[in-house]
C-alpha cells in the first residue's frame, strides 16, 4: 500500500484480489479504509473460492450484494448500537493483544 497526501485528502494505493486501486480518504479515516479493503478482499476471495468463479466483475457484484444484504439486515434490526459494538470489539482486541504479549514473554 502506497500513500501520498493531497491537501486534506490522503491518496492510497490498495490491493483487492491482487489488483491495485487508487483511493482517496481523509487522514483520520485511513484505518477504517484499510479495514474495509481487508474485509472486501476477504469476502471476494471467499466468493471466488467457494464458487470457483474467475470473473472478477461477477465476484465483485456478488460481494457487493452480500455486503449490502449484511448492511440492510443491521439497519432493519435497528437495535444494534454500532458505537457500543465497536467499543466492545476494541476492548476485546486490547485484551487479546495483552494476552498474546504475555504469552510471547514465555518464549
Amino acid at each position: 500500500m502506497n500513500a501520498g497526501k493531497t491537501g486534506d485528502a490522503l491518496n492510497m494505493d490498495v490491493t483487492i484480489m491482487g489488483r491495485e486501486y487508487r483511493v482517496v480518504c481523509k487522514p483520520d479515516e485511513r484505518q477504517e479504509l484499510l479495514d474495509a479493503v481487508a474485509y472486501v478482499d476477504r469476502q471476494m476471495r471467499e466468493i471466488r473460492d467457494s464458487s470457483k468463479q474467475n470473473n472478477a466483475e461477477r465476484v465483485a457484484v456478488m460481494t457487493a450484494l452480500n455486503v449490502t444484504h449484511e448492511l440492510l439486515k443491521v439497519r432493519v434490526s435497528g437495535s444494534v448500537d454500532l458505537g457500543g459494538l465497536k467499543r466492545r470489539i476494541q476492548t476485546m482486541q486490547s485484551t487479546i493483544d495483552a494476552a498474546l504479549a504475555e504469552q510471547e514473554k514465555l518464549f
